[in-house]
């Protein structure tokens, strides 16, 4: 194996460029049209649309301004991806069903300056009264009479927040999982932690991952998260796998990619469809701390990752592995590649090969790093292989199953990324709730903690999906990765008005802002992946509006019994189509029933209302969605199809939300008031363009108080109101 070593910042940015258009955007404020949506990609049919961003703040921006300010935008032509037509995704038969496929310092031991005690202090102070008064409502029962947060703690149900039910000896592993996860990485906010903020940021500085926490990852034995129980790891159940991430990515999106969940992308096809001694294999490089690159297939008009490709000629029994990527991660350090090679095939247009770079002697050219603008400590280098002779052991699955295998294994992908990503934007949140101090932006932290909770409850019934609805689990996971990154962006951006400057400080935890505006469209594969998620969705849009929608039975209780235990996790039996659309079932029942018995009070209210909102707009889409020509690729390849893709999205994460709320209405705790749905439902019905209510002023205070009581407490601003290293206020 040659090895090419040079460092140095390339032009051309690992994510590739991005281009905006605008189409019927709405600048400055006011409501969004149901036209204005994002569409991808040219009339040939390619993978194409670059991404285009929504301006900052489309939710709620504060109680004095009470406008959403939106900017949807549309890109230039249809989208529909070049390996729909090679087999990812075949018209399906005539019912129109579309087929294919450091240190360890105790929790709140860290170092607090002078600075941060004040804020602290004050934020204790700030809490108080609006905690008190929320307490004597029955909100959050209990406490001191002073008004501090308490520092007891009591086992609850998974989100159930003070006050919740009691917890299952599985859930208790879980959160045991967690906080050792926690413990190990330490207070983020301590100069002297190797896996603090400081230290992180300093390392994305230099480009490189910080070595002090690759140390304690690797001391922890993080791979085992990746590995099957089966073969001596950890992993049984995606949900936990988000949960466990957490504490990485709430740190540094770099570290949980560079030395995370890039090699457990890559090892899914073989988790999937290996043979025994490739799982073998693999299970030993990760358990070892070892990483594995993934080298994907080639799509037209793509960024730098998925640019380049492998091809697979036929030589006796095996294969000569030719081609050339120049951007795969970790590919100058992994312990093995799993490559996606053109092979042309009987059963399909790519082949997976397993390849052992060791043994690739002088076929193989490892080419220069290149410099990413985002996730810049992660390592984007280039593999080149000259006529590398392959076995057919070396196969990963059947010969052309490549395209099906990466339509299979990608739903995992599409929606853990979600699920992590959202562990940054809750470092953020947090960050501009202590800048906040006062109560003059609690519209806002309110607002963005109830995206929060939305995105959450979105993500982790999709990763409950996989386990339990393995049939239908393809449409959540592409509806999921569609629109939570962007929710979460839009998020972020909104919190930039309350950080300010301090939010581009290198320094410290308010300097996330800078480093996760960066990162998130690298790690959300920019364009790609949301026209990627289209190909997938817009062919079954006709037939979920015909056969679904409206008609489909709901999915099982136990998809948003978050604490309830779940069947190991089985790759290989994911559908790429067909199946029910659980979320979209989800809205319909739980939106009657919601109607039907709304909880006690103008909070209750307002929630039914906003249920029929979107009851109401669902029906619209699914009349639209029939109205439109579906009858050939150049049909589904309108930019219409793309803007309902963008509201079905929007209509699936009220489902998630809903089903969320309803599973713990009637229990205790914070999970169980309407207060955070009601901001959720009516911030999304705004980005749908909906003509709603502000919602009751109560409600924002109650979630606001949460915030506050959170961060108070140092606990996680999603579902699972998890402790954190930093402890609360001090």
């Amino acid at each position: 194996m040659r090895v090419v070593e040079r460092r140095e910042q390339r032009a051309g940015r690992a994510e590739g460029e991005r281009v905006e258009f605008v189409e019927g955007g709405v600048r400055g404020g006011g409501q969004v049209g149901t036209a204005e949506r994002r569409c991808g990609g040219p009339a040939d049919g390619h993978v194409e649309g670059e991404r285009v961003e929504p301006a900052a703040g489309t939710g709620l921006v504060n109680a004095a301004e009470q406008r959403v300010r939106a900017e949807l935008v549309a890109d230039a032509g249809p989208v529909i991806a070049e390996w729909r037509a090679e087999g990812g995704l075949r018209g399906g038969p005539a019912d129109g069903r579309v087929e294919g496929e450091r240190v360890e310092p105790a929790a709140g031991t860290g170092l607090v300056n002078a600075a941060e005690q004040r804020v602290r202090a004050e934020l204790v102070a700030d809490a108080g009264p609006v905690i008190a008064e929320w307490r004597a409502e029955g909100g959050l029962r209990g406490g001191p009479a002073d008004g501090r947060v308490e520092g007891e703690r009591v086992e609850l149900g998974v989100g159930a927040g003070r006050g919740g039910g009691p917890v299952s000896a599985v859930e208790r592993q879980v959160r045991e999982r967690v906080a050792e996860w926690e413990r190990r990485l330490g207070d983020p906010d301590d100069p002297g932690n190797p896996a603090g903020f400081r230290a992180l940021l300093a390392a994305d500085e230099r480009a490189e991952l910080a070595e002090g926490a690759v140390a304690v990852l690797h001391e922890g034995g993080f791979g085992a998260e990746l590995v099957p129980v089966a073969l001596g790891g950890r992993l049984e159940r995606a949900d936990v796998l988000a949960r466990v991430l957490r504490p990485v990515f709430r740190r540094d999106v770099s570290l949980g990619f560079g030395h995370g969940i890039t090699s457990l992308f890559a090892a899914a096809p073989v988790w999937a469809s290996g043979s025994p001694a490739q799982r073998r294999r693999i299970a030993e490089l990760l358990l070892a701390g070892r990483s594995v690159a993934i080298a994907h297939h080639a799509l037209a008009h793509a960024n730098a990752l998925w640019q380049g490709e492998f091809t697979a000629a036929s030589e006796g029994e095996g294969y000569l592995l030719r081609g050339r990527k120049d951007v795969v991660i970790n590919a100058d350090r992994a312990g093995a590649v799993v490559v996606f090679a053109r092979a042309g095939e009987a059963g399909g247009s790519h082949s997976v090969l397993l390849v052992d770079p060791a043994e690739a002697g002088g076929t193989l050219t490892v080419l220069p790093r290149r410099i990413s603008t985002g996730m810049r400590g992660c390592r984007f280098a280039g593999l080149e292989f000259t006529d590398l002779p392959v076995s057919g052991e070396a196969r990963v699955g059947l010969p052309g199953e490549g395209v099906r295998l990466a339509l299979r294994t990608f739903q995992l992908n599409r929606t853990l990324i979600p699920a992590v990503l959202l562990a940054g934007a809750d470092t953020v949140l947090r960050a501009a709730a202590r800048a906040a101090g006062r109560p003059r932006h609690g519209a806002l932290l309110a607002g963005v903690f109830a995206d929060l909770l939305l995105c959450d409850a979105m993500a982790t019934a999709v990763l409950r999906a996989l386990h339990l609805v393995p049939d239908s689990a393809h449409l959540g996971a592409a509806a999921v990765k569609y629109l939570v990154p962007d929710l979460l962006r839009d998020d972020v951006e909104e919190l930039s008005a309350v950080l300010g400057a301090s939010g581009y400080d290198r320094a410290g935890g308010p300097g996330s802002l800078q480093k996760l505006l960066r990162d998130m469209p690298a790690a959300s594969l920019g364009h790609v992946g949301t026209a990627a998620c289209q190909a997938v969705l817009i062919p079954q849009l006709p037939v979920l509006a015909r056969e679904s929608w409206l008609r489909a039975a709901e999915p099982p209780a136990a998809l948003y019994a978050f604490e309830q235990p779940l069947p190991p996790l089985d790759l290989g039996a994911l559908a790429v189509a067909g199946g029910s659309d659980v979320l979209i079932a989800t809205l319909a029942g739980a939106a009657a029933r919601l109607r039907a018995d709304p909880p006690a009070g103008p909070d209750g209210r307002v929630a039914a209302e906003l249920a029929g909102v979107l009851t109401g707009e669902l029906a619209a889409l699914r009349e639209r969605a029939l109205a439109l020509p579906a009858d050939s690729a150049a049909a589904l390849a309108s930019p219409s199809w793309c803007a309902l893709v963008e509201r079905y999205a929007l209509l699936a994460a009220a489902g998630a939300a809903l089903g969320g709320w309803e599973a713990r209405r009637g229990g205790g705790g914070f999970l169980a008031d309407p207060a955070w749905l009601v901001l959720a439902l009516s911030r999304l019905a705004r980005r749908l363009g909906l003509p709603v209510a502000q919602p009751p002023a109560d409600c924002v205070r109650r979630v606001h108080a949460e915030v506050l009581a959170r961060l108070a407490g140092g606990r996680s601003l999603d579902l699972y109101d998890t402790p954190l290293a930093e402890g609360g206020s001090r």
